[in-house]
């Protein structure tokens, strides 16, 4: 299990890897839970991660259309990270979700054949809104991108687990293993999550505001939050251990 930490900007991305990331992920979050910074800034964070340190960004919630995701994903690409993420809180349908991602993948591809693609949806949307995080594996592994990510939507503080059962992620994460699709959980995550996702095991755990001395978008990434949340994830502490009323939400 690997801890992605998400940052703004070069400070954050510093203080992520002195904590102990694995995945610098680039994003702005002022704009959402999974919104787009702009290219000049991810290759300027890019280009402050030292080697052995994986990094990742965000197209965005991206409409069905697939030519426009595409073109997204392919500046992405081009600014040098290992992972593109595609939110597909748009995209309803299975068939229409599996053409888009179909197409991001040849996009990102041609631009860095060594990145991969990530299928991102949501725990707490209405049915119907998105594709179900159920759905998710199939689609992708139909899509033939490189894994799957369940989130949330809304950043108030509700953590995954109060919108989607343990159940449920472990059919997801089985699922994606069964595919050999990476699997990939975030969502409000605060202290006493820590302990419950570790035990569902995904590949990826990621992280924002619980790293943050702060909120999510005011706040700042600390390294001594992202060193404790790596304890309490990879390490085994207990989560008394952590103080997690120091530790805020995803």
């Amino acid at each position: 299990m690997r801890l992605l930490i998400s940052v703004v900007n070069v400070q954050e991305a510093e203080e992520a890897v002195q904590g102990g990331a694995e995945i610098i992920d680039i994003k702005n979050p002022g704009e959402g839970s999974l919104r787009a910074q702009v290219p000049g800034k991810i290759r300027e964070i890019v280009s402050a991660v030292p080697p052995g340190v994986e990094t990742s960004a965000t197209i965005g919630d991206v409409p069905n259309l697939p030519g426009v995701a595409a073109l997204a994903a392919a500046e992405a690409a081009q600014c040098g990270v290992h992972y593109v993420k595609v939110g597909l809180f748009q995209v309803r349908g299975a068939t229409d979700a599996m053409k888009l991602l179909a197409e991001v993948r040849l996009s990102v591809r041609a631009c860095n054949p060594t990145a991969r693609v990530i299928a991102c949806t949501y725990a707490d949307t209405i049915a119907g809104s998105c594709i179900l995080p159920a759905e998710l594996p199939g689609v992708a592994a139909a899509a033939q991108v490189d894994g799957c990510m369940v989130d949330t939507s809304r950043k108030d503080g509700t953590s995954l687990r109060s919108w989607i059962g343990s159940g449920e992620l472990q059919s997801f994460i089985f699922a994606c293993r069964q595919a050999s699709l990476l699997s990939v959980l975030a969502g409000s995550l605060q202290g006493v999550d820590f302990e419950w996702v570790r035990g569902l095991a995904p590949d990826i755990v990621g992280v924002r505001s619980a790293a943050c001395t702060g909120d999510r978008i005011t706040g700042r990434v600390s390294r001594d939050r992202v060193a404790r949340i790596r304890e309490v994830l990879i390490g085994g502490l207990d989560p008394p251990d952590l103080d997690s009323q120091d530790l805020g939400a995803d």
